[in-house]
């Protein structure tokens, strides 16, 4: 970490298991990456559809998966009003009971005196003849009054650099969205059917390294945000 800090400001810090893992590695380490001068993206790993849509009750899940959130929150050492990001893996169109879900899980964790945020593509997607629907904006549109930071992933060269930092500063509205508060612009390993014109700045292997880094052999997403610590408490 003390390597990665030489180039990054911030941090990805889950809360729960981070998808396909059987354990999360991150807890307790808050304390220790804050010393290391890391500012954090909290995160929630949130649940698949197909779990979603066996659920007697979407929203009810979305209200105990906030409580379990906020509760790891507290434990970690994360001050009220960390914005804590549920992270949705899957894109397009949200479902009827993904969206039940996941603005109960936004009301659950507002109320649990934590700030709500969703990680979710900002990729457009065919959605019919001569529609197309992105994630974030569609989940923005119906989100009401609800006061939600939106980081948002979009790995396409164009509108995505590819895996680099560049010289030239980018900005999260640069991904296309301009509510967007984070951007991930950078996955390891990289999609190839959407960094066709940036693979040149992946490694050879498909992932995404630390620039100059030949002594690690970790991959990383790479994201720009508005400030130095995206889930600093907010009003």
């Amino acid at each position: 970490m003390k390597a990665l800090r030489r180039h990054f400001d911030y941090a990805g810090y889950w809360l729960n298991l981070p998808p396909g893992a059987a354990s999360n590695s991150w807890t307790g380490k808050r304390a220790g990456l804050e010393a290391l001068g890391f500012g954090f993206l909290v995160l929630f790993n949130g649940r698949l559809d197909a779990e979603l849509a066996k659920a007697a009750n979407a929203a009810s899940l979305g209200q105990s998966d906030a409580s379990e959130a906020a509760g790891a929150a507290r434990r970690e050492g994360f001050p009220p009003a960390t914005v804590i990001f549920l992270d949705l893996e899957e894109g397009g169109r949200m479902l009827p009971e993904q969206k039940a879900y996941i603005f109960a899980w936004v009301d659950g964790v507002t109320a649990g005196g934590f700030r709500p945020g969703l990680y979710c593509s900002g990729i457009p997607v065919q959605a019919g003849k001569n529609r197309s629907i992105n994630t974030a904006a569609d989940l923005r549109e119906h989100a009401g009054e609800r006061n939600i930071v939106y980081w948002i992933a979009n790995d396409a060269c164009p509108p995505s650099p590819g895996c680099t930092l560049p010289e030239k500063r980018i900005y999260p509205g640069d991904s296309g969205l301009s509510f967007a508060e984070v951007w991930q612009y950078a996955q390891s390993p990289r999609r190839k059917e959407r960094t066709a014109n940036c693979a040149a700045s992946y490694a050879a292997d498909g992932n995404c390294y630390a620039p100059g880094d030949t002594a690690h052999k970790w991959f990383i997403d790479v994201n720009v945000a508005r400030t130095a610590n995206p889930s600093a408490p907010r009003d």
